[in-house]
């Protein structure tokens, strides 16, 4: 399965309220969504048709998040009735805000931008979310160069994998083995956590280095990834849609627990 289909089928199975999208490309997963959608990209240029209510963004990601109120296309008005014609929670102005269900970071191929990514889409996002990764498995040295000299590039973005797991334990993380070049799904964000803004240039310093890169073998060979149909009939999205309404404490446990064991169960058929 590609990361188009596998995309298209979390839109069915997920059913996100809502969309938020870093790097457009020529438009195809952005196509997919039916939903209020905010997509961000420099240098779009898009050829598939368009069917959600979007804010399409002309500009770098940095810019965009640094904006006063970066998602405010996706915020639910007063009138419920209004949100519910236009695909808004109805009542998310009165419970706590307006959080992205879905979101696909696919920009800039390079470490800092993926980290910069993660961290501002992080800020929107709370325990319910998903939250996808683009290029996370790149299959040999030469795709996971800074500097690209190949066809299919992924870059040195799958770095932030092993800096997630260090730096925040707290998250889970699902490879997913997706053609081309993988996804990493990440589950139970958490907005109010600074630790990877905070320690943001020590984490740029150390981890953007020169080519060669240094890509480890579990990573070209795809070991302890999951295909994306186990992923899709586990009970992992059903959770998060009825987590909607719960708080942390109560969902997140169970969460990590439902990842666990798609993750056992790999290995053991590995």
């Amino acid at each position: 399965m590609n990361r188009h289909e596998f995309v298209r089928h979390l839109h069915r199975s997920f059913r996100p309220r809502n969309y938020l999208e870093i790097g457009v490309n020529d438009g195809r997963s952005l196509s997919l969504s039916r939903v209020p959608s905010i997509a961000i990209d420099p240098a779009f240029r898009v050829t598939e048709p368009l069917r959600c209510d979007l804010h399409l963004v002309k500009a770098t990601s940095d810019d965009f998040f640094a904006g006063s109120n970066p998602i405010a296309h996706l915020r639910s008005g007063r009138n419920p009735f209004r949100n519910l014609r236009r695909g808004r929670p109805p009542f998310a102005r009165y419970t706590g805000g307006t959080v992205v269900d879905l979101s696909f970071i696919d920009g800039m191929h390079l470490f800092e931008f993926a980290l910069r990514d993660f961290t501002n889409v992080e800020r929107f996002s709370d325990w319910t979310s998903l939250i996808l990764l683009d290029d996370m498995l790149p299959r040999n040295v030469d795709e996971a160069a800074r500097d690209r000299h190949t066809g299919a590039w992924a870059g040195d973005v799958f770095k932030l994998a092993g800096v997630l797991a260090e730096h925040r334990p707290d998250l889970t993380l699902v490879p997913i083995d997706t053609e081309p070049t993988g996804v990493l799904v990440v589950l139970g964000a958490d907005p109010d956590n600074r630790v990877l803004r905070d320690g943001h240039d020590r984490l740029v310093a150390e981890h953007a280095t020169p080519d060669p890169q240094v890509v480890p073998t579990d990573i070209i060979e795809r070991r302890g990834a999951v295909e994306p149909e186990r992923f899709l009939a586990s009970p992992i999205l059903d959770h998060l849609v009825r987590g909607r309404a719960r708080r942390r404490s109560s969902g997140s446990e169970r969460l990590r627990a439902h990842a666990a064991d798609l993750l056992t169960a790999k290995a053991k058929l590995s």
